[in-house]
This record gives C-alpha cells, structure tokens and sequence, in this order.
C-alpha cells in the first residue's frame, strides 16, 4: 500500500525532496486518497522552510503529539523496552533495515513497513494503533492543525469507526504542554554545565527523556485489554 508510505512522508519532518516530486505525490494521491488533495495541495504550496518550522512547533514541542507509537502507551516504563524489541523482530523478518538515529515506534518508520506488507495486513496494522492515531489526530485538531487529516486518512484505510473528533471531549480537558509555561517548567530545573561530561551517554533516547523529564505528562492509553482489534 503505496499510499502508507506516502502518508509517513508527509507526517515526517518535511523533506525538499517532496517539493521535487509534486506529480507523483498528488497523482499516487488521486488513485488511492482524493480527500487528501486539499492538504497536499496546501502542504505543496507552502515554502519547505515554514512547513518545517510549523512541523516542529507541532511535533517537538511536548509529548503529547510525539510521533513515538509507544511513548503514547508505555511512556518510559520497562515494557516499552520489550515493544521495541518485539517491533524491531517485525522490521528485520520484513528485510526493513533501521539506521541508528531511528527508533522502531517513530510513527512514519512503522508507516513505512505496513506499506511493504499486505493489504489486509497492513489495515490490521493500522488498526493495532488506531487508538493512538485517534488521540494524535484529536490533538492535532484541537490546535486547528491541517497534519490531523493525515490521521483520519490512516483510520479511513484501517476501517475504523475511530476519528479524531471521536476524541474531542477527551483532549479538551488536557492541560497543553506546548505553551511556553509548560516548556520554561521542563527547562528550569535542568542543570547548566559549562564542560562536556564525557561519562554521559549522548544518545537520541536519553537526551529526549531527559528534556522532558518534569514534563507535566499528557493522558496516556491503555491498550491493556486489547481493545484496538
């Protein structure tokens, strides 16, 4: 499904290489998700620095839109280890190769492998996450960003009763963790250092539990009793 990896793209940090490939984006589009011309024809038409810079005020600013599938389910509990084990094991067995800066729960990573697999394997897929897709999408929406139609699509093709609005009630009552309170609240308690510490391990995950670690934590999911199939 062609149209999955399409849909990774775009939710990913926007790339120029999008911009050079306009035709192909809107005809794949046309085939398999007219109702996404309208965002893709905005999205195309924007200058890429700007999409990039509205990508990270969305996606980078707080946990709460985080495109890490199992940051949304397991936070930083023992249990996300095992997940991405469990999901690493998926990728190889599939011959999808990850390079070190990828974590396997990164949304458009796992967009990525469903599009190899198929169809009603890759909407089962869709499906094991349709609650988080619902939840990103919702937030998504209660901050009037267009990228929440990229989630409805992704229900739309997993022919889940679930939608952003479904979520509505839900997201109107967190406490955003956006605004710049919320930010200056992560940073003030981080400790200033003015000489490299060569015991720190500087990886991707640690540097990103650490910003946010006094981080007011949004409402997470609990897909415990199964409930996504």
């Amino acid at each position: 499904m062609e149209i999955l990896k399409l849909i990774g793209m775009l939710i990913e940090y926007p790339d120029d290489a999008l911009w050079q490939h306009q035709d192909e984006i809107r005809s794949l589009a046309e085939q398999q998700q007219p109702a996404l011309l309208p965002f893709i024809n905005q999205y195309l038409t924007t200058p890429p620095l700007d999409m990039q810079a509205d990508w990270c005020a969305l996606f980078e600013r707080g946990r709460a839109t985080s495109l890490l599938l199992f940051e949304h389910v397991h936070a930083e509990s023992r249990d996300r280890g095992q997940a991405m084990v469990d999901l690493l094991a998926q990728y190889e067995q599939a011959g999808l190769q990850l390079n070190c800066r990828e974590l396997p729960d990164y949304l458009p990573l796992y967009l990525e492998y469903l599009s190899l697999r198929e169809a009603s394997e890759a909407r089962q897929g869709l499906l094991d996450i349709a609650p988080i897709l619902a939840l990103l999408g919702g937030r998504l929406k209660e901050r009037e960003s267009a990228f929440s139609e990229l989630f409805d699509a992704l229900l739309t093709i997993a022919n889940s009763p679930l939608r952003s609005q479904s979520v509505a009630q839900q997201v109107a009552t967190e406490a955003r963790d956006d605004t710049r309170e919320a930010l200056d609240a992560v940073w003030e308690e981080e400790q200033v250092k003015f000489i490299d510490d060569k015991t720190c391990d500087n990886s991707a995950q640690q540097q990103h539990q650490r910003r946010f670690r006094d981080e007011a934590a949004p409402q997470y999911l609990d897909l415990s009793a199964g409930g996504s199939r």
